[in-house]
């Protein structure tokens, strides 16, 4: 029997079946790789254990004992922590205050503020993260966000954490610096549940891999006796096929966009470059280099920036989102959660949100075209969700990505703008998104992709321009694309 055992776990959501019968064992200090698709139930089963769950049947023993962690407080106290794929904090608290949220420091009845911030700052100390403790945490980047969940799950002296996702927001620095933490959870007994997508992390970091599709336990096996390749086959249980871009041999139409001299007060400085029909431009960095502000000022989402914007070779005013929808542009955010999507509102309803004007008349909603319109691009994104009608916030990240995606397919925009258009999403739902990229630019579309993934970028783009705290430092054509000549021109190296 395993130090901590899954036992016939089975959940269910309104129309979804999470979780089946799932059962395998995991090891006291060990770091147990779990993987699957999006919608596998990977962060469902994490949840479960955190507390944020209850399962419908089944049980969970933990060194030979059976637990029932029916909230996170109860599992804080059963030495169970999560670091979640999302914001699981309160925006408004400040960082210290979320760190002790659970075990406020009190005198003679009053919360001690200046004994929260020392613990605070204790906490972050001890994994080595520069971040201020008296700011909201609503201030924060998102990879700041993910450090101060690790430093909550490690202020509790966890014996069990869940890592859900928890490189997909950090720079490689930050990265390098968890894998650091993570030998020193080994080296303590403290056993860490791996949830990633990303094979080199896994490959490197952990002992075992198990592997979830559809809701089922699929395998359970030692990392040095599998491979990516086998794995992959087991989530999706399909070969998967990584073809070069069709767009790439494509010939280009004329220019759709042209940036001259764009620059923001403390944010990027003279930032040029054109792009043209059928055309995937990369936006590359290190993570503060500058990317995503490039990309909303374009957007009009910063009222500080200067320069010049033409669309169609026509100079354009972009002082709001309004004015860049009229100009033909569309913008995937990074952040789905807070600015992709309306989480309280639907799939259908989020599906056609920045195309209002098509489906309505006399000013009101025509639903049943609405529904028409949704049902399509669910359908060709392949969805995986109970109904259009089921709200986005149930959805798992990847297919709340798919339907973030649907809302500019729906408006037709000619230029779209995406920011890690595959951050948090498993293997088959990013060979289906860089196949539907690629698609848009053989029909056209000019495309400005951000993202972190050196590989995913190199695959996609025809050019790269590379970023470095707010400077453009180069541009790379494919034949020149390697990922030591990015990451030099991203370091500030010379070849």
């Amino acid at each position: 029997m395993s130090w901590l055992e899954f036992s016939k776990i089975t959940k269910r959501f309104p129309g979804v079946l999470a979780l089946e019968e799932v059962s395998f064992g995991v090891e006291r200090g060990e770091c147990h790789a779990l993987i699957g698709e999006n919608g596998a139930g990977k962060s469902t089963l994490g949840k479960i254990l955190a507390g944020v769950y209850t399962a419908d049947s089944g049980e969970i023993r933990l060194d030979g004992k059976t637990i029932h962690p029916a909230n996170p407080l109860l599992a804080r106290k059963l030495g169970i922590a999560m670091v979640h794929q999302e914001l699981a904090f309160c925006p408004n608290l400040t960082v210290a205050e979320n760190l002790c949220l659970g075990d406020l420091p009190r005198r003679a009845g009053f919360v001690d503020h200046a004994s929260m911030r020392h613990r605070a700052e204790k906490m972050l100390a001890e994994i080595e993260a520069d971040i201020p403790v008296n700011i909201p945490i609503g201030e924060l980047s998102t990879g700041q966000e993910q450090m101060v969940q690790i430093a909550a799950a490690l202020g509790i002296n966890a014996q069990v954490i869940v890592m859900d996702e928890p490189t997909s927001s950090l720079s490689a620095k930050e990265s390098e610096h968890l894998f650091q933490l993570l030998g020193e959870l080994k080296k303590r007994r403290v056993t860490v549940i791996y949830v990633s997508h990303r094979m080199e992390e896994i490959f490197r970091l952990c002992d075992r891999v198990t592997v979830l599709r559809d809701g089922r336990h699929v395998s359970t096996q030692p990392a040095v006796e599998t491979n990516p390749e086998n794995i992959i086959q087991q989530m999706i249980g399909r070969e998967l096929l990584l073809a070069r871009p069709r767009h790439i041999e494509k010939s280009l139409g004329p220019e759709m966009l042209r940036v001259e001299g764009l620059s923001s007060p403390g944010k990027f400085r003279n930032v040029r470059f054109t792009l043209r029909a059928g055309e995937v431009l990369g936006l590359a960095g290190l993570v503060g280099a500058g990317r995503s502000e490039v990309a909303q000022a374009i957007f009009g989402l910063d009222p500080e920036s200067t320069g010049k914007i033409f669309v169609r070779g026509e100079p354009v005013q972009i002082t709001s989102p309004q004015a860049a929808l009229d100009a033909g542009l569309g913008f995937l955010p990074e952040d789905r959660k807070r600015q992709g999507l309306v989480l309280s509102m639907n799939c259908r309803e989020n599906s056609t949100l920045a195309a209002l004007r098509e489906v309505t008349t006399a000013g009101f909603i025509n639903v049943a075209q609405e529904r028409s319109v949704a049902a399509q691009f669910v359908e060709r994104l392949r969805v995986k969700t109970p109904s259009i009608d089921a709200a986005v916030s149930g959805l798992s990240g990847g297919n709340q990505q798919k339907i973030a995606l649907a809302k500019w397919l729906a408006r037709e925009c000619q230029i779209l703008i995406v920011d890690e258009p595959t951050r948090g999403v498993d293997v088959g739902a990013k060979a289906e998104i860089h196949q539907l990229l690629d698609e848009l630019a053989c029909n056209g579309v000019a495309l400005l992709v951000i993202s972190s993934e050196l590989p995913e970028i190199m695959n996609l783009s025809r050019r790269i321009i590379v970023l470095r705290e707010g400077v453009q430092m180069g541009e790379l054509q494919r034949d020149q694309f390697s990922q030591p000549a990015l990451m030099r021109l991203m370091a500030g190296v010379s070849a």
